[in-house]
């Protein structure tokens, strides 16, 4: 019982870090209509620049640059790399899987292929439901938790936020109102990319930082999003807990893998069920 215990609490300290990631992956899926195959890997490079920063300046101060300069790469790749083949959506998944291939192989050059491990900023124990639970991965659930309260309130009390609620709802409309749409949209790739950087630089004491972290990342990821149901940003919240906590059961008597593909078919049996994702009509 008690393994199940935290392998439940696991599940929903993962789920909330996920659910982040997935956030950023839908908004960029909503209103530019990428699938952005390099996600994961922005997830990756999250893990591996707040190890490194963390090594000079603290894990608090690398806490905050790694998502700011996720922002700023963002922008750069969006202006350099997606916009101009923006127009084909085909071209963008091959486009974005390039992206995921430089990353990855940028990332083992330098810092080489060796897993590592990063200590965790917040020692120590707390009793919880009859369990020493980690103080860092409460830590990381409770922030994980505020970044997407932020996120939404960002989308709607601020005028950036409408905008980028607008431009999603209908592109010619807000064009004709006078949203400055191209900045609109570079800026929601920016701000998607700075989420999984920042989902990379939480999970970072909490898992392996490697060039290849992000690739067990994307799927669950996508799989949030289909289920949620697309472009339902509250559902993608809710289906990556759930996945994760779903997850971590299965893990506890099966393979990883079997967990991997109990995630897959109950994805399949939503879309069979429902189509448009189990949340679809629910507020978004």
């Amino acid at each position: 019982m008690d393994l199940v215990i935290a392998l439940t609490i696991n599940g929903m300290v993962w789920g909330l870090i996920v659910a982040l990631i997935s956030l950023g992956l839908s908004i960029i899926f909503g209103l530019l209509d990428i699938i952005n195959v390099a996600h994961g890997d922005f997830f990756m490079v999250g893990t591996v620049l707040v190890l490194v920063i963390a090594g000079t300046t603290g894990f608090w101060v690398a806490l905050v640059l790694v998502p700011l300069i996720g922002l700023a790469l963002g922008l750069v790749i969006e202006r350099l790399v997606i916009r101009p083949t923006i127009s084909a959506a085909s071209l963008t998944i091959v486009t974005t899987f390039g992206l995921s291939m430089i990353l990855q192989e940028a990332v083992r050059a330098t810092f080489g292929a060796q897993a590592r491990r990063m200590a965790a900023p917040i020692p120590g124990t707390i009793p919880l439901f009859g369990l020493e639970y980690d103080v860092y991965r409460l830590f990381a659930a409770v922030f994980a938790m505020l970044c997407i309260v932020a996120f939404f309130l960002f989308l709607s009390r601020t005028r950036l936020g409408t905008w980028i609620r607008a431009v999603r709802h209908d592109r010619e409309t807000a064009t004709a109102l006078g949203i400055p749409v191209t900045r609109v949209c570079a800026f929601t790739f920016g701000l998607g990319t700075a989420m999984a950087l920042l989902g990379g630089a939480i999970a970072a004491p909490i898992t392996t930082v490697e060039f290849r972290t992000g690739v067990d990342i994307l799927p669950v990821s996508f799989m949030a999003v289909v289920i949620g149901g697309l472009g339902n940003l509250k559902g993608t919240v809710a289906a990556a807990i759930l996945l994760a906590v779903l997850e971590g059961l299965v893990s506890s008597f099966a393979d990883p893998t079997l967990a991997r593909i109990t995630s897959l078919a109950v994805m399949s049996g939503v879309l069979l069920l429902k189509p448009k994702g189990l949340f679809a009509g629910a507020s978004r």
